[in-house]
């Protein structure tokens, strides 16, 4: 599923495969090496709140800032410590001081997180392809070079044997098989830069050229360049300050700019070998609660410019053999309607959710005709529809039920015959009791759906479906070395209550030959809860290295996501947000009563609005957690959503609040982590960010920390690593994401002392 910029995400904890369609805003887990182990005996050195640091933690000067709203003071201490540059002294030498001392106290456990790191990076096979997709007149695949960070874009021609496709087709790779064409190179982009990360990567209609987009920095702004597919050649100049791009014919391109916020607010028709001075501007999005987003049809006839805010998106079309005539509407804006479209032969479908179809309903309108529709699926109360998927004879609907995804296969009339309602769709099987699934890119010509596939023990697998057949054939499987076996682990879904009686489903995996069940097993427990998000179980090799440890893996579905359909999101925002907070602890505490742990063995997760959720149920519940990990935390909500000058708070009042309204300010000021803390007892806690975030800025983690080392009473560790060269993804490189991991690995280990 391509999820779009949403808001504060990061780092939702699934392994899918990468596909040649724009740059998922998720950063992908890695795979990873494994011997046989058991539990470590913890260790006979002292208990890690005893640990000493050769150097003092840092401290924080206190600047006093007043804000004052609806008659209340608030006191920011630290506020000095945003600086939108990035480029003071202070602040910089104080972030300094932060990594330096997250050096010093973890620099006794430097050797066994090198060790675990080794031990993580062993479990991938580096040289590597994924799997082929057959597009037109070539395949399409990415590889992976032996130590090399970054993929290689490839293609290679289809033989003529293989011109009728089929599940069962396989890429020719020997000696006689037609030569493969590095098309790009990310490894050598990547040199002079600390960062690097390739957004969008797509072909011209004629696969000819190649347009893709870069980012250098970590800040999302991204330049768009073409090239030419065989020779690497560029063709004309780059375009800056692109979000979103995409083919508008052989010749032209569409894409969308950003306003100061970091808003995408313009969209333009740039002709291939003009100035982008002389682009046409198509469209100007002035209501700053609103985004522009941009995708094209399967049937690559059309291209759609979506204005989108949290609860109402509209669209217009772009007929690409006419660029010149402009955006045409076809889902005009209604305040609570959220449309989005594709087209298929002389009809447009509409996937279309209202507080009436709340988990939405998909309707087709006729291209002549946008304002007469006829519903294909209408809407269930226990069924959302998440999105779907047009193909020449077939439409596929991703479903959620239950809190689980399933695939479901229409078959459509020949084009030009009426459409109508349809009726007994083929459900995809799947295996496992919680799983994930993803769609992929696939040909529209054709009849092969392509989805990716995992479980908490089942690494991604990408999968061609046949929809006539109803045959789905394993295309590929991430490899994982070093003697994984999938039979040793346990997965399972449990039912938490929540405080007002509701059910909360959390997934579990754990290696049934080392857990005890009886409240002595080591958990990591992870959330999120935002933005209709689905924290949906999937495999990542990493968590290898806990699992045979003798950890159990745990996320907890908690309200604010879309696990349970879309109340289950309503139920978890603006004045209802603090369900997510209490559904988590819930959670929490079913673990402990269940013996799947013990608070002494409870350890926490979240990043991004996941980090907003970790800061809040620390304020909320410290005593139930041994150790925390709060990964680019969105934890000072409410001076950030007062502040329309930052990226993403004029978006977002619709799903946070507008706190210049005093019911919402009060309410946001009552879990709002940083004016929250207060002198207690807190756990071991972890902070992270990014330099360059856009999505969360690093003061929000900085004064965060500043604010728990001054007043908390207890003498836990309080780390705060600053990435200064990265932004809201951390660092950009396959191995260097690896090597976050075996720091926050060793960092939950040492809190549990379970390193010799």
């Amino acid at each position: 599923m391509v999820y779009q910029n949403i808001g504060r995400v990061l780092c939702i904890p699934f392994a899918v495969s990468v596909v040649l369609s724009s740059a998922v805003h998720f950063p992908l887990a890695v795979a990873a090496f494994s011997h046989q182990r058991r539990p470590m005996a913890p260790a006979k050195s002292m208990n890690p709140s005893q640990s000493r640091s050769p150097i003092p933690p840092p401290v924080a000067k206190k600047v006093e800032h007043a804000m004052e709203l609806f008659g209340d003071v608030r006191i920011d201490n630290y506020y000095w410590l945003r600086d939108d540059s990035r480029t003071d002294p202070e602040v910089l030498s104080y972030l300094d001081q932060e990594n330096a001392y997250t050096d010093s106290i973890m620099s006794g456990t430097k050797e066994f997180e090198d060790k675990l790191f080794a031990e993580i990076r062993g479990r991938i096979k580096e040289a590597d392809v994924t799997a082929p997709l057959r597009i037109g007149s070539y395949y399409y695949y990415k590889r992976t070079l032996e130590g090399k960070e970054y993929v290689q874009h490839c293609r290679r021609l289809i033989p003529n044997s293989q011109k009728v496709p089929s599940v069962h087709d396989t890429m020719p790779t020997g000696p006689e098989a037609p030569q493969e064409h590095v098309i790009l190179d990310e490894n050598v982009k990547a040199q002079h830069h600390q960062y690097y990360r390739i957004g969008t990567f797509k072909f011209s209609p004629n696969n000819k050229l190649v347009a893709y987009t870069e980012d250098t920095k970590g800040d999302e702004i991204y330049t768009a360049y073409v090239i030419d597919a065989e020779t690497q050649a560029p063709f004309g100049e780059p375009l800056v300050g692109v979000s979103y791009l995409q083919w508008a014919g052989d010749n032209a391109l569409v894409y969308i700019t950003m306003d100061e916020i970091l808003r995408p607010d313009k969209a333009w028709l740039h002709v291939l070998g003009t100035e982008q001075s002389k682009d046409i501007c198509l469209y100007v999005e002035k209501d700053d609660t609103f985004s522009l987003h941009l995708q094209a049809s399967e049937s690559k006839k059309y291209l759609f410019v979506a204005s989108e805010s949290k609860i109402t998106k509209f669209n217009f079309y772009l007929d690409v053999s006419k660029p010149e005539e402009g955006l045409k509407v076809l889902t005009p804006r209604v305040d609570g309607i959220d449309t989005t479209v594709s087209h298929r032969g002389d009809h447009f479908f509409i996937t279309r959710r209202s507080d009436q179809f709340f988990n939405s309903e998909v309707v087709a309108c006729a291209v002549n005709n946008t304002s007469s529709t006829t519903v294909l699926i209408p809407h269930r109360e226990s069924v959302n529809i998440q999105e779907i998927q047009l193909f020449s004879d077939h439409l596929v609907a991703y479903e959620r039920e239950n809190g689980l995804p399933k695939i479901i296969v229409y078959h459509l009339p020949p084009i030009g015959e009426p459409l109508r309602i349809l009726e007994r769709g083929q459900a995809v099987s799947f295996v496992d009791p919680v799983y994930s699934v993803d769609s992929s890119n696939s040909e529209f010509s054709s009849s092969i759906l392509r989805f990716s596939y995992s479980s908490l023990r089942t690494p991604s697998s990408v999968y061609d479906y046949d929809m006539n057949a109803g045959i789905s054939v394993l295309k590929k499987i991430d490899s994982v070395l070093g003697g994984f076996d999938t039979t040793r682990y346990v997965t399972e879904r449990q039912w938490a209550h929540a405080s007002d009686g509701t059910l909360i489903p959390i997934s579990i995996v754990y290696r049934k030959d080392l857990v005890k069940l009886d409240g002595s097993d080591p958990l990591l427990l992870y959330g999120y809860g935002s933005y209709e998000v689905c924290i949906d179980p999937s495999f990542k090799s990493g968590r290898l290295s806990l699992l045979d440890r003798g950890f159990i893996y745990a996320i907890a579905h908690i309200r604010g996501g879309g696990e349970m359909g879309r109340q289950w999101y309503e139920n978890g925002k603006l004045l209802k947000k603090k369900n997510t907070f209490t559904d988590f602890i819930a959670c929490a505490e079913y673990l402990i009563e269940n013996k799947f742990c013990s608070k002494e063995r409870l350890c926490i997760d979240g990043r991004s609005a996941g980090g907003l959720l970790i800061g809040a149920v620390l304020n909320m519940r410290p005593d139930l957690f041994k150790a925390a990990i709060a990964g680019v935390p969105f934890v000072d909500v409410l001076t950030t959503m007062l502040d329309p000058t930052i990226p993403l708070t004029t978006s977002e009042w619709e799903e946070w609040g507008d706190p210049r309204k005093e019911e919402f300010y009060f309410y946001m000021k009552s879990y709002s982590p940083v004016d929250n803390v207060k002198a207690q007892n807190y756990p071991h806690i972890l902070v992270t960010a990014g330099l360059n975030d856009p999505r969360v800025l690093y003061s929000e983690p900085a004064k965060f920390v500043a604010k728990l080392r001054d007043v908390k009473t207890d003498e836990n560790i309080l780390l705060f690593k600053c990435e200064l060269g990265a932004g809201h993804f951390s660092k950009s490189g396959r191995f260097e994401k690896l090597q976050e991991d075996a720091f926050i690995y060793t960092f939950i280990m040492k809190t549990l002392n379970m390193i010799n």
